[in-house]
């Protein structure tokens, strides 16, 4: 599975929850998390998993794709918005049927990364 950046996210999430005019407290109790951790993954002292970003984009009513992107779990790509734009606005599926596929979708992604990269180191 990808590395998860928190150089940016933390302040990311933050300025997304500004922006909603949503205290700390209201984000950690809308994503269910503790408002102790929240404000660890805000500094960058947390680095949380997909199912948490998941809950916090959730809170914030926001998709889950954009704070995946943001922590590098999905790259960000240009006009290639059909698969994981269509998970995250499938209305037949729950949201935790999204954030599965969008994992799992993640994570087949970086396997090939690094089945390119130890391809192109070989050659």
């Amino acid at each position: 599975m990808a590395r998860i950046d928190v150089s940016g996210l933390g302040d990311y999430i933050r300025a997304q929850r500004d922006q909603a005019q949503m205290s700390l407290r209201q984000l950690a109790n809308a994503a269910e998390i503790s408002n102790p951790y929240l404000s660890q993954v805000e500094r960058g002292l947390r680095k949380p998993s997909a199912d948490i970003l998941a809950r916090i984009a959730q809170g914030l009513r926001i998709s889950a794709e954009t704070l995946y992107v943001q922590a590098g779990i999905l790259a960000e790509r240009e006009g290639d918005e059909t698969v994981t734009t269509a998970i995250a606005s499938d209305s037949t599926l729950t949201e935790r049927q999204r954030t599965t596929l969008l994992q799992i979708y993640a994570a087949f992604q970086a396997e090939n990364r690094g089945n390119r990269e130890d391809t192109d180191q070989h050659d």
